[in-house]
């Protein structure tokens, strides 16, 4: 739900690029490390559906990275669910997605940076690779100002080569006047590993992932005129807007959510936990790799998305937390799964032992899936009833082939989901919902309340 409106005034600035691998997650997580370093509160977003740069966002910046999504949530809610995470913040880093034009595929500029910028009455700092340039910097950064409606406000030049280089380059932006914020050079230390499907997650490589934001805090402090980068998000006009918040609890029997995290379980939004809280659930993470139990009186288990690929035999190999997941959803409780928790619920994966709970098997394909999904539910379930219709988004390199069923051992289930041009999608039995699609429950608040009121109605 939102609040009624009132006027934001937090600082905040857009980081865009003309293209992806221009380095503004680098930017990004600098510019958070860096003004967290000066005792700045830092609220860190990012546009689109990725999971692992807020990983790095909430370790630059002590507090957590939030996603800003118009497709899967709509427009109207992310002015809201930025004034909801912008709440205590001196000063808000929204990194774009793509190019700053680029958007849902065949829709215009929806969920472009652009479009979002321009939500939030954000000023745009272009981050513009610059190694194989020179004056024809200008005509791109020209190009990008005249095209939209947004206000690009200066521009951080990365990976120049030299002080020649930097000097012509300063003075092609200075003959269109665009503002020069900053200067990067090449700089290994500040370099993430890149595997399938992007970056390794924080997660993943904790003290790793410590000094290289340590690093980029150095590096951007040092190549980038933070005082201008402030000075440029004070220029964001007034917001009008609600804030989102969670909504109120739908029973008062607190029951026991088990949400999985730790490396393998890494993907998920920081309002999930929040929504099944509000609800009226007590969220207790429960890590797979190292927990040999759910948590005491579970009730229901939320599995998001994440590497199970990359963890199976360990995952595998937890045997005692593989059968207790097997109980709970052979006992009818809600379980929801999406992507990786869709693989961890199936008999095997790559070959390894998983939970058993679905009659499938899972493998890694050379094949990327990636793209928003609107579908609609093919079956009530305990996340949604039948005709319910979401937007969503799939990513991955696996495949799952069901066996004879396509339910729980020895149980009959049917579809989550149906989109356009796709086969029916996921499985719903019993109390269980396990599907490819990613969602955003801000955008869906319904999915955490129907979960925990279905937890509350457990014998």
């Amino acid at each position: 739900m939102v609040t009624d409106a009132g006027t934001l005034r937090v600082p905040r600035v857009v980081i865009a690029a003309p293209a992806s691998g221009h380095g503004k997650t680098t930017v990004a997580t600098g510019l958070l490390a860096a003004f967290a370093a000066r005792g700045t509160v830092v609220a860190p977003f990012k546009v689109g559906p990725d999971y692992i740069d807020p990983g790095y966002h909430a370790l630059a910046a002590g507090r957590p990275g939030r996603n800003l999504d118009p497709v899967m949530v709509g427009e109207d809610l992310v002015a809201p669910l930025f004034a909801h995470g912008a709440t205590g913040a001196d000063l808000a880093v929204v990194e774009g997605v793509m190019g700053l034009y680029d958007g849902r595929v065949g829709a215009g500029e929806l969920g472009s940076t652009a479009q979002v910028a321009a939500l939030l009455r954000a000023p745009i700092v272009l981050v513009v690779d610059a190694a194989a340039q020179g004056r024809s910097v200008a005509a791109l950064v020209h190009g990008f100002r005249s095209f939209g409606q947004v206000h690009i406000g200066g521009v951080i030049l990365n990976r120049v080569g030299s002080n020649r280089h930097e000097s012509l380059l300063r003075e092609a932006c200075e003959e269109i006047g665009a503002p020069v914020l900053g200067v990067l050079r090449r700089h290994e230390a500040v370099a993430a590993p890149s595997r399938h499907l992007g970056l390794v997650p924080a997660v993943e490589r904790r003290a790793e992932a410590t000094a290289s934001v340590r690093a980029l805090a150095t590096l951007v402090a040092e190549s980038v005129d933070l005082d201008a980068v402030a000075a440029l998000a004070a220029t964001a006009g007034p917001l009008s807007t609600g804030r989102w918040t969670p909504g109120g609890p739908v029973t008062d029997r607190r029951p026991v959510v088990a949400v999985a995290g730790g490396p393998a379980f890494s993907f998920g939004y920081a309002e999930t936990p929040e929504l099944l809280a509000a609800a009226g659930a007590q969220v207790v993470t429960v890590d797979p790799l190292r927990d040999a139990a759910l948590p005491d009186g579970a009730r229901a288990l939320v599995v998001g998305g994440g590497f199970p690929e990359v963890y199976a035999a360990e995952l595998s190999a937890n045997a005692p937390l593989r059968a207790a997941v097997a109980r709970l959803a052979a006992a009818g409780a809600p379980v929801a799964a999406e992507c990786a928790g869709l693989l961890w619920l199936c008999r095997s994966l790559d070959g390894a032992p998983m939970c058993g709970v679905l009659d499938a098997d899972a493998a890694m394909t050379p094949r990327l899936t990636l793209g928003y999904r609107d579908a609609v539910a093919l079956a009530d379930s305990v996340l949604a009833p039948a005709g319910a219709r979401v937007t969503g988004h799939e990513f991955h390199r696996t495949a799952v082939t069901p066996r004879a069923g396509a339910g729980m051992p020895g149980q009959a289930g049917a579809p989550a989901w149906a989109w356009r041009d796709g086969a029916p999608e996921g499985f719903v039995v019993g109390g269980v919902h396990a599907s490819y699609l990613h969602l955003h429950w801000a955008g869906q608040p319904e999915l955490a309340r129907r979960l925990v009121a279905a937890c509350a109605r457990q014998p």
